[in-house]
């Protein structure tokens, strides 16, 4: 792990990273103690934190009341800066409205598929129906490609999903990293799943640090083993820079 440093601009994942993974999005809650570390985090960097996640602003702010962070939800399809101006892609709900009825209906005829509409994106999960993988991800590039451009297909762990075309977690990041309080500061970036990738080679070519949690090949030049390690990591940094 790279030596501790109080320059730091902290880009935090939930999912996997922060948090434990729950077999579904609504099934997955904080304790005191994590909104407790985030706080610390955000307090000591200065305001120089952001929770970079897939789920929608809305959500982060459930998961974590009462924290209003900077955040990007949906992979970087929104993003609220630290002035807590959200920043988001101007797209018909009528195009996205045709697809999620597609989805939808798939995933209420297979049991153990739940689909999640985030408002600017949407997600099929299978981690509870891990053989209907190969379906899943069909069902949402046919999805896709009935919409034509301007929409993408995102990959991730036990999940497929569709969102506006040329929004990832590095370009949120890099939009961060352009302001203050993140300006000046060494990036570090904290991920789990395949969505992080776009941060973590954002993070390095930036001089800062990108840290996996969890197994798996990843472009990142570090890794710790769990969430629970993760927390640890972070708890350390604040030990030593206090």
């Amino acid at each position: 792990m790279p030596p501790l440093r109080p320059d730091w601009a902290f880009f935090l994942d939930i999912d996997g990273t922060l948090l434990d993974i729950a077999p579904t999005p609504k099934s997955v809650h904080t304790v005191k103690a994590d909104c407790r570390l985030v706080a610390a985090l955000y307090d000591k960097a200065g305001g120089a934190l952001a929770l970079v996640s897939g789920r929608s602003l809305a959500m982060i702010d459930e998961l974590f009341a009462p924290l209003r962070l900077p955040a990007a939800g949906q992979h970087g399809v929104e993003r609220r800066d630290a002035r807590a101006r959200v920043h988001h892609p101007r797209f018909s709900d009528d195009v996205l409205g045709r697809a999620a009825e597609t989805i939808r209906a798939f995933a209420e005829s297979h049991s153990g598929l739940v689909f999640e509409n985030k408002g600017y994106s949407m997600a099929l999960h299978y981690r509870l129906a891990p053989h209907l993988a190969s379906a899943a991800h069909a069902v949402v590039r046919e999805a896709a490609r009935a919409l034509g451009e301007g929409v993408e297909v995102q990959r991730g762990k036990m999940v497929a999903e569709l969102k506006p075309a040329g929004h990832d977690k590095g370009r949120a990041i890099a939009a961060f990293m352009r302001e203050k309080p993140f300006a000046g500061r060494v990036p570090v970036f904290l991920g789990d799943d395949l969505t992080d990738e776009h941060g973590f080679r954002v993070v390095q070519e930036l001089g800062g640090h990108a840290v996996k949690v969890g197994s798996g090949a990843t472009a990142a030049r570090f890794r710790l083993a769990n969430p629970a390690a993760a927390r640890a990591w972070l708890e350390e940094w604040l030990a030593q820079c206090d």
